[in-house]
């Protein structure tokens, strides 16, 4: 995380999922409020969910989608001396940097590169009066990042930026600034509006972790504009966001200030200097899904069991109804994907059955959520002949970040398999 300095070849997302691989089928003790932070560009998000995937923890995967993808630190860019940072912006002035990007150049334009220690200047330049210590710079060559610690003279504060493209106009630029659902990030606030420009913004306050333990809070801010610019800003009440004292009640700046800083035009025009993938269309999907994933869901609740609330949005990959069978209520959430052959000899190792009609099953018990009290996650893993894979997880509480309810989820593994294993699968997506 951006807090711990490593040499350049050195990839904690990679050591992160490294680490999940070998306990597959076991435990995935993925920290799901990091899963769920700011994210990067569009190609990095695909290989998190892949991995996450093959980890084989629905929740993971499902929370790729939700709210972004894992923030990676840099290089370091200037051996960690400590600058002043001059005085903020105002507010006025933050319109205007909402307002005028468009001319500041389009995500993705090609334009010359920026390096690491520019995107530092920039970002001290932007921070409101303080110090700014301990930096890491990463360049637009490859997902471009910067952070460093702040001293307002309350108390030092670890604050992060990172820059990306995503497809303009598409689902997924439309979920990077949509406020996360509470069966999966614990947060106080969100509000998610429209700039004068088209821009969308998201700010969250919420935590570092799920069950709010430390007491670090982590409040962030996403932009995207209408060219596909992902601009996120992330700030703690503490020098490093994990395993570091909080130093002060807060973050250091308020929703407004958030708003100022990933609203520079600097930035929009960085981001005009970041490599384009070519997989990534400027468009959204016309594949049709044929079907709500939430509302089939819904419809395979075995007798007894009544679905209370369920999925927001119709994403096609993912979906979750929250059950009540009378013992109190259970989150039941379920992954569709459309091809993971190329995974399936790490997905479906031991303990595998094979049915008449080829699909592979896998069962697994395991924790839930890390350092949520009692809560369990029992889960079906299955995937068909034509590499569709179907993963429904259950657990013995109505979200996955609040202490168990209950002593096992509301569906048994074997009404568990009935729902991964039904027909109707095959006809969405």
């Amino acid at each position: 995380m951006p807090a711990e300095l490593h040499d350049e070849h050195h990839d904690p997302f990679e050591e992160r999922f490294a680490d999940a691989l070998h306990d597959t089928g076991t435990t995935f003790a993925a920290d799901q409020q990091e899963l769920a932070a700011a994210g990067q560009a569009r190609g990095r998000r695909l290989r998190a969910r892949r991995r996450a995937a093959v980890a084989g923890g629905v929740a993971a995967v499902a929370l790729i989608g939700v709210g972004g993808a894992l923030v990676l630190p840099g290089v370091r860019g200037d051996g960690g001396r400590q600058r002043s940072v001059a005085g903020g912006r105002s507010s006025g002035q933050a319109d205007s940097a909402a307002s005028g990007a468009a001319a500041s150049g389009s995500a993705g334009s090609g334009a010359s590169g920026v390096s690491g220690d520019e995107l530092l200047r920039t970002f001290g330049k932007l921070l409101p009066k303080g110090k700014l210590s301990d930096t890491t710079g990463r360049g637009t060559a490859d997902n471009p990042f910067v952070h460093g610690v702040y001293d307002d003279g309350r108390g030092k504060a670890a604050i992060a930026l990172s820059l990306g493209l995503v497809p303009a106009g598409s689902e997924e630029a439309a979920q990077t600034t949509e406020c996360p659902d509470r069966v999966f990030i614990a947060y106080d606030s969100c509000t998610s509006t429209k700039l004068s420009d088209g821009s969308a913004l998201m700010i969250l306050k919420g935590y570092e972790y799920p069950n709010k333990r430390s007491g670090t809070k982590l409040w962030r801010a996403e932009l995207v504009t209408p060219t596909g610019a992902h601009v996120s800003a992330q700030e703690w009440n503490a020098a490093a966001e994990k395993d570091s004292p909080v130093t002060r009640a807060e973050p250091p700046l308020p929703a407004e200030q958030l708003k100022q800083l990933v609203a520079a035009p600097e930035w929009r025009a960085a981001a005009g200097a970041i490599p384009v993938d070519p997989r990534m269309t400027a468009a959204p999907s016309a594949t049709p899904h044929h079907g709500s994933i939430p509302a089939t869901l819904a419809r395979l609740m075995p007798n007894g069991v009544k679905v209370v609330s369920r999925s927001r949005s119709d994403d096609y990959e993912f979906g979750y109804v929250v059950v009540d069978d009378g013992r109190g209520r259970s989150l039941v959430q379920i992954n569709v994907q459309p091809d993971m052959r190329d995974v399936e000899g790490e997905l479906f190792g031991a303990g595998t059955r094979t049915l008449p009609d080829g699909t592979k099953v896998v069962r697994r018990k395991q924790d839930g959520e890390k350092g949520i009290a009692g809560i369990v996650m029992w889960t079906v893993d299955t995937i068909r002949p034509d590499g569709r894979r179907v993963v429904v997880s259950a657990f013995n509480s109505g979200a996955q970040n609040t202490p168990a309810t209950r002593q096992a989820p509301a569906l048994t593994m074997r009404q568990l398999e009935a729902v991964a294993t039904d027909p109707k699968w095959l006809r969405i997506g």
